[in-house]
């Protein structure tokens, strides 16, 4: 079972990841990892600090000349921006530049942010102690996750991709003919991860509107997932249901507010024979929908069409113009903190989708072929495989 633990401030001195899980021989690519580090990055209507960082992968443990060893594996991912904050952010009793940190100190709650509700619970009173850490910077060592595993999905021809559909109300007009391999084309010369060219100029736009007036935009990204086969996950249990644990990752992702898998919503306001995917059947194919507005997933199970959900985000509740808020010492009304931010961060969002959608699939298959080495799992899905074409 894939197991990962991450820790680390936003301003420490790195993000730490220990992986649990993952099969011997396993051969491991870091630039595939550093290369999704980077996209995480890239979007426009990010933040400064992005001209700062340039995130690399460093593993620590559990790999040997690139192939995985079957324990643990530890990744680390320094924080450039440390070389500033480390008089405020230091572990280390003498380390504190207590003049410095007085005056990094964050008193003003972030309506929508974890601010005021985790200084309540972990009993802080500077709130910096809280947004270190429910700081989207984490997301990162997510996405090193993420990419170490879509190499394991990868040796068993699944492919994931994720792309914006939405943002600050507008749409894009999404063409379901592309392949995976025209859609990362696209995703290769956009700006937004969008892709719909025209759309994607008058949602840059909407995000220039935005940075005028210290405001931000949410959106919605969609993750595809293909050549997923039939019978990941279970109707037995309610914790075992594909598209739970699946809706659990993107739900576990900073802003996101909604998910829907396959026609989603919209299946509420239709007829039952408007929105289920009727079964056919030929030799080559076998079992297989002309549609697939159930999303690749029936009662819980992935159903052998392509795997489609959908994400919402809402803005980023860090405004250069701030928002009423209570001084938490003073109990005063005072505007919002606000620290270096981004005005819209979909594309980054998109990519972190990207990988929670990954690590899920990947849990779910090694849980139905799992094995303690690559060749096991392999010769669990060859008979596995052959077993489907007997059916």
């Amino acid at each position: 079972m894939i197991n990962f633990l991450t820790a680390g401030e936003s301003h420490g001195r790195q993000l730490s990841i220990i992986v649990e899980g993952v099969p011997a021989g396993l051969i491991v690519d870091k630039n595939i990892i550093n290369k999704m580090l980077s996209e995480r990055q890239k979007g426009f209507g990010r933040g400064e600090r992005m001209k700062i960082e340039r995130d690399e992968v460093v593993f620590t443990s559990g790999i040997r000349a690139g192939v995985t060893l079957g324990s643990p594996i530890s990744m680390v991912i320094e924080n450039r921006d440390w070389e500033n904050w480390k008089e405020v952010m230091s572990p280390d009793l003498k380390g504190i530049n207590y003049e410095i940190a007085s005056e990094k100190k964050v008193l003003n709650p972030r309506p929508g942010h974890a601010d005021l509700p985790g200084a309540i619970k972990y009993n802080q009173k500077d709130l910096r102690n809280i947004l270190e850490r429910a700081s989207a910077r984490e997301t990162a060592a997510r996405v090193a996750v993420g990419s170490l595993l879509s190499q394991l999905l990868a040796e068993f021809g699944m492919d994931v991709v994720s792309y914006v559909v939405k943002i600050g109300g507008i749409s894009a007009d999404m063409d379901k003919d592309l392949n995976i391999d025209d859609i990362k084309n696209r995703l290769n010369t956009s700006k937004l991860r969008c892709l719909d060219k025209k759309v994607e100029e008058m949602m840059i736009a909407r995000i220039k509107e935005a940075m005028e007036d210290g405001d931000t935009l949410g959106g919605v990204f969609e993750v595809k997932a293909k050549n997923i086969p039939v019978g990941l996950g279970s109707y037995t249990q309610w914790d075992k249901r594909l598209n739970a644990n699946l809706a659990k990752a993107l739900m576990s992702i900073p802003g996101i507010k909604g998910v829907e898998i396959g026609m989603g919503f919209e299946a509420a306001n239709k007829f039952g024979s408007m929105v289920h995917d009727e079964i056919h059947y030929n030799e080559k194919r076998k079992f297989y929908r002309e549609t697939n507005n159930a999303g690749g997933i029936e009662g819980g199970i992935s159903n052998g069409e392509d795997i489609i959900l959908r994400a919402a985000m809402k803005p980023i509740p860090t405004l250069n113009r701030g928002l009423s808020s209570v001084n938490i010492i003073s109990k005063e009304e005072h505007r919002s903190s606000y620290e270096r931010s981004d005005i819209c961060v979909l594309p980054a969002v998109s990519v972190v989708g990207w990988s929670m959608v990954v690590i899920e699939l990947t849990k779910a298959f090694l849980e139905k072929f799992g094995g303690d080495n690559m060749e096991e799992i392999k010769r669990n899905y060859k008979g596995y495989k052959e077993y489907l074409n007997s059916f």
